[in-house]
């Protein structure tokens, strides 16, 4: 195990495309913490200075209300990035707990989580969670459980998957001989065996759930104003004039969403890369 840990290291600190993902969330998760230091007041409207155009003052410029648009960008990414981590840990808890009841087991408890998964996954994911966030009244939490929600299926379908391969093996039939508990079995011997995919499950699903974030908020279903977010900030600047007159308002948060999707996917598939078997 430690011989694989080890492999799996060198060949993530060879991957360029690795060394690429950890800096961008590192660049991102460091602005989000340090926003009070490196950025002023995302809420504070100052007509007179409406739509100015990027300057020393004003880095990328402002927005139609005169509020600086680099604040925005950097208290965007706390919301971007909370968005992701619990929605993801929401996912994570549903999908890993379903996918290794429904594969250890199997049955008609399998039957009954994949066929759940099945009617989740058959609905088009954005439609869904556009459903789901026009039901209830939009907020930050509703985003994060809405979107950690739609996601459990296929974690679990990935989970499920990989305990069907792992139940079979001879130490775990071994276990299963001498009386161990099934809850000692699943969490000891059978969870540490599915941890590679279900990283890089999450990592890529980071990556997803900004994305969702940041449509739900073009959308008005989302993180609601005057909170700011990347997703409201394009929808404010997506007039015709204001894109031909100050591109700036939309570019500059449809380049950070660009940058976070970019990041992580690099990031999760350095880590897929780094812990196939087969390399």
């Amino acid at each position: 195990m430690m011989a694989e840990r080890s492999r799996a290291w060198r060949h993530f600190l060879r991957d360029a495309r690795g060394w690429i993902g950890v800096s961008v969330v590192a660049l991102l998760v460091s602005l989000a913490i340090a926003a009070p230091l490196v950025a002023g007041d995302p809420l504070r409207i100052s007509l007179n200075d409406a739509l100015q155009a990027p300057s020393g003052d004003h880095w990328f410029g402002t927005d139609v209300q005169g509020r600086d648009v680099w604040s925005r960008l950097v208290y965007g990414a706390r919301v971007s990035l909370l968005v992701g981590i619990v929605s993801q840990g929401i996912a994570l808890a549903l999908g890993v707990a379903l996918g290794l009841v429904a594969g250890y087991y199997g049955k008609w408890i399998d039957e009954i989580v994949m066929r759940l998964a099945d009617v989740t996954l058959a609905f088009p994911s954005l439609l869904l969670l556009i459903a789901m966030a026009a039901a209830f009244s939009p907020s930050l939490t509703v985003v994060c459980v809405t979107i950690g929600v739609v996601g459990w299926a296929g974690m679990a379908r990935l989970v499920r998957g990989q305990v069907l391969v792992v139940r079979e093996l001879e130490y775990v039939q071994a276990m299963r001989a001498v009386g161990a508990r099934d809850s000692r079995i699943l969490v000891r011997h059978v969870l540490p065996n599915v941890a590679a995919p279900v990283l890089i499950a999450v990592t890529l699903g980071v990556a997803g759930a900004i994305m969702a974030e940041a449509a739900l908020s073009f959308l008005g279903l989302g993180v609601q104003p005057p909170t700011p977010s990347w997703g409201a900030m394009i929808a404010d600047g997506r007039d015709l004039s204001q894109l031909r007159g100050a591109p700036w308002t939309s570019l500059a948060p449809g380049l950070a969403i660009g940058a976070a999707v970019l990041g992580f996917n690099l990031l999760g598939d350095a880590v897929r890369d780094a812990t196939d078997p087969r390399r």
